[in-house]
């Protein structure tokens, strides 16, 4: 049982630290915050699907980088909270390759928009600012999650042993 435990929080801390490393690199190229972001990170919101480590690794990785990457404090509790919802969901769809892509857009497309307005003051409303946002998970979620799903697929048992 200790052995499981020990797996399950370095599965979880591996995420994590990928998640931020991922983060940090689109924040170098400006698309990790704003009105348009394309979080690379976001893909492995995919990763419930094969493990329920990700769900801490995820919400850990997305605290970490939303502090390294200078967020205002309402961006590091509801960008966190909102990719934990997303994580969760995910986890809940976990037998659907296309439905678990879907929980983290769903969230970050009604949770981030607030955020951006009343934290950050952008403009342009919170209508286009969910469709903004959405794509941008769309992309990230949907589209690069997608592919890391089928690429993982193969080696999942390697990678996401459960023992």
């Amino acid at each position: 049982m200790q052995k499981k435990g020990v797996l399950y929080m370095t599965q979880a801390a591996v995420i994590a630290a990928i998640y931020v490393v991922l983060t940090v690199v689109a924040a170098v190229i400006n698309l990790a915050n704003g009105m348009i972001q394309v979080r690379f990170s976001e893909a492995l919101c995919v990763l419930p699907f094969f493990t329920p480590a990700a769900v801490p690794g995820l919400a850990i990785g997305c605290l970490i980088s939303n502090i390294v990457t200078g967020c205002m404090l309402p961006d590091i509790i509801f960008g966190t909270l909102a990719t934990l919802i997303g994580a969760v969901g995910s986890w809940f769809l976990r037998k659907n390759k296309i439905l678990v892509t879907l929980p983290p857009v769903i969230s970050n497309a009604l949770i981030i928009p607030f955020v951006l307005t009343y934290a950050y003051g952008i403009p342009g409303g919170i209508p286009l600012q969910m469709l903004t946002v959405g794509a941008g998970e769309i992309i990230s979620c949907v589209i690069l999650g997608s592919i890391l799903i089928k690429v993982l697929t193969p080696i999942k048992d390697r990678i996401f042993t459960q023992s």
